[in-house]
């Protein structure tokens, strides 16, 4: 099993799209064998799909994510779970664990609302309202 999370300062990143980062954990068994962190170079929404595809990823731990990044992910094969925030290490641990918190209707619904300019999802808590949209 291969786990990637949305990444920021050892956190799970709040929106999928604009995550820059991922953590990408190899599992065998029950247990995280090796991570590392991998970045996006920019590449964006579903495009990130074909990215995580071409690591092997089949599994995702994030926060919001809009509705055609969610359908890429389904394409490509990759199990979602998310509305997740702290830790990225302890959401990892707790999937295994088979307890880990996440919303089965997670979603991102801000988009083609235009943001103002550097706005990012990533710097608040997950759950909340900024600006007028959710971020998850």
């Amino acid at each position: 099993m291969k786990i990637a999370v949305t990444y920021e300062n050892g956190d799970v990143f709040q929106h999928f799209g604009h995550t820059q980062q991922f953590k990408v954990y190899d599992v065998e068994g029950d247990k995280v064998v090796s991570s590392r962190v991998i970045d996006t170079n920019g590449t964006g929404h579903g495009a990130l799909a074909t990215l995580l595809g071409g690591l092997g990823v089949d599994t995702l731990i994030c926060g919001g994510i809009g509705g055609g990044a969610q359908m890429a992910l389904a394409q490509a094969g990759i199990k979602l779970y998310g509305g997740v925030s702290g830790s990225a290490d302890e959401a990892v641990n707790a999937l295994l664990a088979g307890n880990l918190g996440y919303d089965p209707d997670v979603h991102c619904d801000h988009h083609g609302e235009g943001h103002e300019g550097g706005h990012s999802c990533g710097n608040h808590e997950g759950g909340h309202s900024c600006g007028g949209h959710k971020c998850n």
